[in-house]
């Protein structure tokens, strides 16, 4: 005979449920002891200074009571709780002022103290309900072991059909009673014992901080692997079939003239080719970046703008990749918009580290008139920096100079 599923379903849920309750019973009536003696200590020596040890107990056994818990909605509902806050590798009376004073610590106090005596009286209440029911729906297996005079003066025919009947109605309704107990426990634990909504939403935030420092290094680390697989193979090939219609046009003298023509045009548009695939490697991430670091990336560039540059690097060491390439490309991006549009004689680099800030700064002697919220690659590199948490701005009043800055956190 096989059991439905639906059955099996509602078989293993109910085990699940009963188990939690059951399970939940001591730790909820753990501290009872403490306060009860307590009562009865200051009720019969009339000595109120007394009172503070059973407290003192009490508040040292709500953390590991609160741990308990946590593991027993963990395992047997698949409910994490977070810690409200990390426990402090040293413990120092400073600590302890602070773990006493938070409002969260008092939420568990109440939850053991208050509220866990009540949850253990439902929990009980739901189990014996359920082993009534139990014992009801099958009196007729253990009816006669019982003494034969105790049998017919308390269990006869008639009051045994009623105790299975009934005994029948509390186990079909012990699966939804302890389900019911269950999905209550459920929603008063976490907002007792895990952290408050302000502590959820910092823990949300710096889970989306990390998540999208992540993204922007997988998005590095492409771009990296992107101007790799150009440089190594790409433009290699491309250089290869330069070299290769050079030599067709030097060595081959009896070609027609318009078969050359078109050789020398192919050979032309190849060694162009290989320029805009430079420039293209270039921006996606250049290789002196990450092979010699930041100076070195920024003497090279400075040394490719069609105008006198004054450049000035001071860090200490390296900073973090996408720190580099968001410094890289700000300052790239604004030598760029010099040549183009600034009308400059001369520019001025400097990067700078102070503290735990990278400060890049670009200044030319343009016409000014330069607008971040334009729509033009300002506005691109605005958005760069504050991918990781940094600051842009742009002073370019009209008739120049022009100044644009930004200051990148660079911590790690």
């Amino acid at each position: 005979m096989e059991i439905p599923p639906e059955l099996r379903r509602v078989s293993r849920r109910a085990r699940r449920d009963i188990g939690f309750l059951a399970a939940g019973v001591p730790p909820h009536l753990a501290l009872a002891p403490l306060w009860i003696w307590g009562a009865a200590v200051v009720a019969t020596t009339r000595n109120w200074l007394l009172l503070p040890a059973p407290f003192v107990l009490i508040l040292l056994a709500v953390p590991l009571l609160t741990a308990v818990q946590r593991g027993r909605y963990r395992a047997l509902l698949g409910t994490d709780i977070p810690r409200p806050r990390p426990v402090p590798e040293r413990r120092s009376p400073v600590s302890a002022v602070r773990w006493l004073s938070s409002a969260r610590t008092w939420c568990q106090v109440g939850y053991h103290l208050l509220l866990g005596p009540l949850l253990a009286a439902l929990e009980l209440l739901v189990l014996a309900a359920g082993a009534a029911g139990l014992a009801g729906a099958t009196v007729y297996g253990w009816v006669w072991a019982l003494p034969v005079w105790t049998r017919l003066d308390f269990f006869g025919h008639a009051t045994q059909v009623y105790c299975t009947v009934g005994g029948v109605a509390l186990l079909c309704a012990a699966p939804w009673a302890a389900g019911a107990a269950a999905r209550a426990e459920r929603r008063l634990a976490p907002a007792l014992l895990g952290p408050g909504r302000a502590q959820r939403l910092q823990q949300r935030v710096e889970r989306l901080a990390e998540s999208r420092t992540d993204l922007i290094e997988a998005v590095d680390a492409e771009r990296r692997r992107i101007e790799r697989d150009l440089h190594d193979g790409t433009q290699q090939r491309l250089v290869s079939l330069a070299v290769n219609l050079g030599l067709a046009v030097a060595t081959l003298e009896d070609l027609p003239d318009e078969a050359r023509q078109v050789i020398e045009e192919a050979h032309r548009e190849a060694k162009e080719t290989i320029a805009e695939l430079n420039d293209l490697v270039r921006g996606l991430h250049p290789a002196v970046l990450e092979d010699r670091g930041l100076d070195a990336a920024l003497s090279g560039l400075a040394a490719r703008v069609p105008l006198p540059v004054r450049l000035r690097v001071d860090i200490e060491g390296r900073v973090a990749p996408t720190v580099e390439s968001v410094a890289y490309f700000v300052v790239s991006e604004a030598l760029t918009n010099v040549t183009k549009h600034a009308r400059a004689t001369r520019a001025e680099v400097t990067v700078g580290q102070i503290g735990k800030v990278l400060r890049v700064n670009v200044t030319d002697d343009g016409l000014g008139g330069a607008d971040a919220t334009a729509g033009t690659g300002l506005s691109g590199l605005a958005k760069r920096v504050g991918s990781v948490d940094g600051t842009f701005r742009v002073s370019s009043p009209v008739g120049g100079p022009t100044t644009v800055a930004a200051e990148l956190p660079c911590g790690q």
